[in-house]
């Protein structure tokens, strides 16, 4: 079995002589950075406990698909949680990321609505597969746009009270009127001109360095939603002769069989990760 210093070292090197990287981002490089969506954790408790002892959320996710008995309590949660992560501070793993991959092209396919990918890269190196809660979008959709939402939050939140905001700030749509709602995954979720903008950009990459030296870098990507990035990762990876995996996650990930020679797997804190690789980065 290769050491674990061995490892770091080749994936290093696979880096350095890449012309490309494609981060594939999931929810577990948040957790990493103390940003958990998805469990009851020391940051729900300090900061949503409200939400748990009035409704019974137990979790940021279940506060956004929780059925609410008023648009007001609905839209005080979306108000706490999105400030929140407005004013949350960038994870120590993105910006070791930023460091890793300063020198090279690359884009980000990513599953995350929280923000922290835009508070460190351009916004046109990133596709937002599944939304960003930076934007509200009308409930129906009633026409193709999406609306910066960071003012109407912070009026939101001025108007709170007992959890709930004022009926007159709950956002609506500026041309049909009806409720807006966040721009994240529902049935409604607009794959509107926005989404297939930034799809389109990374499908341009995609080609761009088709049959050149790739490294794709898929960090902290469940199996909640495989088909977006782990299996078309899998798939590139056997069928570009010259694109290389790094997959990093703290629960157990075995790529396909026939991948292997091709692929190096981490299971590891992605802290520590994202640490190692710098430093082995510093030390090239």
């Amino acid at each position: 079995m290769m050491k674990m210093s061995d490892k770091m070292k080749q994936a290093m090197e696979k880096i350095c002589v890449a012309d490309a990287i494609i981060i594939g981002g999931g929810s577990g490089l948040s957790s990493a950075c103390g940003y958990n969506h998805y469990h009851n954790n020391e940051m729900f408790q300090t900061h949503f406990q409200e939400f748990d002892d009035k409704y019974g959320i137990k979790n940021l996710m279940k506060g956004i698909y929780y059925v609410y008995s008023k648009p007001e309590q609905q839209w005080g949660f979306y108000a706490r949680y999105f400030d929140f992560m407005y004013q949350a501070p960038i994870g120590q793993a993105y910006l070791d990321l930023k460091e890793i991959i300063k020198d090279k092209d690359y884009f980000i396919l990513t599953t995350n609505i929280d923000m922290q990918f835009s508070k460190v890269f351009p916004e046109d190196k990133i596709c937002y597969f599944q939304g960003d809660m930076r934007y509200f979008q009308c409930s129906q959709p009633c026409h193709d746009k999406i609306y910066p939402n960071r003012k109407k939050v912070e009026r939101m939140l001025s108007s709170m009270e007992d959890l709930e905001v004022a009926e007159d700030e709950i956002p609506r749509c500026p041309i049909c009127g009806w409720k807006m709602i966040p721009w994240v995954q529902d049935d409604t979720f607009l794959r509107g001109a926005e989404w297939k903008a930034s799809y389109q950009r990374y499908v341009e990459f995609l080609k761009k360095y088709q049959n050149k030296k790739v490294v794709l870098l898929e960090l902290g990507v469940g199996d909640m939603t495989p088909s977006i990035i782990q299996l078309p990762f899998w798939e590139m990876t056997y069928n570009q002769p010259e694109t290389f995996l790094i997959n990093m996650n703290l629960e157990e990930t075995t790529p396909p069989l026939h991948l292997m020679g091709k692929n190096l797997n981490f299971q590891m804190d992605i802290l520590e990760f994202s640490k190692c690789l710098r430093k082995e980065m510093e030390t090239t």
